[in-house]
Parts: C-alpha cells; sequence; structure tokens
C-alpha cells in the first residue's frame, strides 16, 4: 500500500452526491447526460482535491441505518448491489477495495470516548452509495474503505455530534466522506429544470453550509426550517450524511465544489476545511 497521510496533515471531509444507481455505467439520454458528465467530472477530482493521498476512506453513505452507528470491520468487501431495474451488467460490478480493520476499531474507540454507543458489523457488502462514487473517486481500488451506518430516526444534531467526535481522524490520515444527495425527491426527478422547492433549498444549503462553523451546524441542526426542505427531502436519508462530515470539521469552513443539474434538479458537493 502507498503512504498515507502524513503527521501533521488535516484532511479536509466532503459531501458527495453519489447520482441514481449505477448511473456512471450506463448510457444515458442526451437531455440527462451533460449532468451525469459534470458529476463525473467531479467525483474523479475529489482526491486530487484532497491534496494528501490518505491511509483509508471513511464512508457515510445514505444507504445504510441502524439503530446505533455501526462500522464494517471486515478486511475484505463484499459488494450490496441494492438497486433495482438496472441493466445486467451493473450487477456485475467490481470493486476490491480492501477494508481496515484498524481504522474500524479506532472509530468505535472515538464514539466511545464521546459516549456515544456504537456497534459492528462484518457481513453486510458496500451498498451503491459507497462502491458506484468511489468506483470515479479512487478507481484502483487500492485505498482501504470503511463504511459508517446513519442511526435510525435522522437526527441531524446525532449526527452532528457523530461527526464531532470522529474529527481525529482527519489529523490520523483518513479522509470522511459523506455519500448522499443534496436533492433527493424521487417525484421530483426527470420533472423539468425546476422541481417544487428545489432551488430554494439548494441556495439555502449553500448559504448554510458556507456560513461560520457554528452558525452553519446550528442551521444544519434545523434544517427542516429551510425553504423547500420537505419538497428536497421527503425523507432525509441523502441528506444526514452532510451533517456527519460538517460535524467532523467544527472549526473549519464549508465550500460548495460542485453546483450543477443531475436528472434535472440541481445538487451540490461540498466540502470542509
Amino acid at each position: 500500500m502507498h503512504a498515507g497521510a502524513s503527521a501533521g496533515t488535516r484532511l479536509p471531509t466532503y459531501y458527495v452526491p453519489h447520482g441514481g444507481g449505477p448511473w456512471p455505467f450506463m448510457e444515458w439520454p442526451p437531455v440527462l447526460k451533460a449532468g451525469n458528465d459534470a458529476l463525473e467530472a467531479f467525483l474523479r477530482r475529489v482526491l486530487a482535491d484532497a491534496g494528501t493521498r490518505p491511509k483509508a476512506m471513511l464512508v457515510v453513505s445514505a444507504h445504510w441505518e441502524a439503530p446505533q452507528p455501526t462500522v464494517m470491520e471486515n478486511a475484505e468487501h463484499t459488494l450490496l448491489y441494492d438497486y433495482t431495474n438496472f441493466p445486467a451488467h451493473t450487477y456485475a460490478l467490481q470493486y476490491p477495495a480492501p477494508g481496515a480493520p484498524a481504522v474500524a476499531a479506532r472509530v468505535r474507540e472515538l464514539l466511545s470516548a464521546a459516549g456515544i454507543a456504537a456497534a459492528g458489523e462484518s457481513a453486510r457488502g458496500l451498498d451503491h452509495g459507497t462502491f458506484i462514487p468511489f468506483m470515479l473517486i479512487a478507481p484502483a481500488a487500492d485505498i482501504p474503505i470503511v463504511q459508517l451506518s446513519l442511526i435510525e430516526g435522522y437526527d441531524p444534531a446525532a449526527h452532528l455530534a457523530v461527526g464531532r467526535a470522529l474529527a481525529p481522524l482527519r489529523d490520523e490520515g483518513v479522509l470522511i466522506v459523506g455519500s448522499g444527495m443534496s436533492y433527493h425527491n424521487m417525484d421530483g426527478f426527470f420533472k423539468g429544470r425546476d422541481p417544487a422547492g428545489a432551488a430554494e433549498f439548494d441556495a439555502w444549503l449553500v448559504d448554510a453550509v458556507e456560513a461560520e462553523p457554528s452558525t452553519r451546524n446550528a442551521l444544519l441542526a434545523h434544517w427542516e426550517r429551510a425553504p423547500g426542505a420537505r419538497q428536497a427531502h421527503p425523507e432525509e436519508d441523502h441528506l444526514i450524511p452532510l451533517m456527519v462530515v460538517a460535524g467532523a470539521a467544527p472549526e473549519g469552513r464549508g465550500h460548495t465544489i460542485f453546483r450543477d443539474r443531475v436528472l434535472g434538479a440541481p445538487v451540490s458537493g461540498f466540502r470542509f476545511d
């Protein structure tokens, strides 16, 4: 394995849109291709944007929730093809990145030190909220990945607290990535350029992320008060990974590093320093 982040190097954290299903590995009609191409190009730049190769990556995916934070402890991963009605070849995709049991143990140690009960998991595969974007982010599959669940109920304050507890990982060579979608209303996708509430919520979210950190986290903790909030997120599973990565940068400013239309809706991605 290549050398990871050196001592004294603090890695940023990221919230990335992971798109729909196995989207990078399919043909799309021209009307949708532009947004998908822009998202693909963005994901391929994430490691270069980080500036330092991490020793491992901790991923919080929208597609896994558990009663308490649960971390994958296995040394090798299977894949969970948790999408339906896609072309047959997308169920044969492979992403053989190793696990990192020592990092998983460190995650549990940090959460325990913060008074947050956590669990381990060694049977579940990486879901498509992890392996699909990381086939673009780290296509060589040579950086270990650990996946961490969301907490059932999606309490934003609880997820901000999880992020705060895990902040030391950033100084230990671990890149923390939240994988979701800043807009996720399945009825709104494909309905033109302005699904109800989408533009309003996207503008609020960008302003909230770019606010001073304590203000930012207070706004994110009450995201449901934002204009268009429940139109953009009838269920917030795809938004909550943002809370973890924002919480892991308690003094770092947020930056909008992707903003485009994906499947017709405005979608944004963020970095926290």
